[in-house]
C-alpha cells in the first residue's frame, strides 16, 4: 500500500499589533532654550556634487531647493554649514 504524504497544515498568521509610537523629540524646543539657533535654507542643487555634499545636505534636513531649517548652532552643525557652504544661506534667527 501506497503511504499518502500530508501537506503541514499552515499556521494561522498572528494578528499584526501596532507597534508602539515613540514620543517625538522635541529638537526645536531644545535649541529654542538654549537660545542659539541659525536659520539654514538651501540655495544650490546637490546634482553633479559629491557624495559626501549631499549627505550632508540631508544631515542638516534639507534635500530639496529652497527648504528651510532651523537648527542648534552647535560646532557640530557649524562644520556641516562650512562643508556646503556654497549650496545653502544661513541667518541669524529675529525673535
Amino acid at each position: 500500500m501506497a503511504e499518502e504524504k500530508k501537506a503541514p497544515a499552515k499556521k494561522a498568521a498572528a494578528p499584526k499589533t501596532a507597534a508602539p509610537k515613540k514620543a517625538a523629540a522635541a529638537p526645536k524646543a531644545a535649541a529654542a532654550k538654549s537660545g542659539k539657533t541659525v536659520i539654514v535654507t538651501q540655495t544650490g542643487s546637490p546634482i553633479g556634487r559629491e557624495q559626501y555634499q549631499h549627505a550632508t545636505l540631508k544631515g542638516l534636513g534639507l534635500g530639496k531647493m529652497n527648504r528651510t531649517r532651523e537648527l542648534e548652532d552647535t560646532p557640530a552643525v557649524r562644520g556641516m554649514i562650512r562643508t556646503v557652504q556654497h549650496l545653502i544661506r544661513v541667518e541669524s534667527p529675529t525673535e
